[in-house]
């Protein structure tokens, strides 16, 4: 199911926002771990202050005016019909662990992971007690 056809209003749309990028965002963890042994595999990450900025900024428009006002940056991308695109940058942190310690390297993904699911989980409630429906993950 596409998420974007269940907006119905603002604070629905800024939430269906937030429930793509985790999932983006764990598919591209979930990588990083299952390529824990390849070689020259480099880890990423997508750029989750740029996103939170850019639903900072929304929040900030929808308050002054009833309405969602989103702006591109280098890894986040609005589309048109509610689309956007999160583009995984290379994480350089991970990257020296990766190479240094694969134990702390596979904490820190793990980290990563948990906080992800905590925030999709708090969007999806906040969703479904605003809509009164539970979206359905692909």
């Amino acid at each position: 199911m596409h998420l974007a056809l269940l907006t119905t209003d603002n604070i629905s749309e800024l939430l269906l926002k937030i429930l793509e990028f985790t999932q983006s965002r764990q598919k591209v963890l979930i990588e990083n771990i299952k390529k824990i042994y390849c070689f020259d595999f480099v880890p990423k990450d997508l750029a989750v202050d740029e996103f939170c900025c850019q639903m900072s900024g929304a929040i900030v428009e929808h308050l002054r005016s009833q309405r969602l006002l989103f702006s591109d940056t280098e890894n986040i991308k609005f589309g048109s019909g509610g689309s956007f695109e999160a583009i995984p940058s290379v994480d350089t942190y991970a990257e020296e662990l990766l190479e240094e310690d694969k134990d702390e390297y596979l904490r820190l993904q793990i980290d990563k992971l948990l906080e992800n699911s905590l925030n999709q989980r708090i969007a999806a409630e906040l969703l479904r007690q605003r809509q009164g429906i539970v979206p359905i993950f692909e």
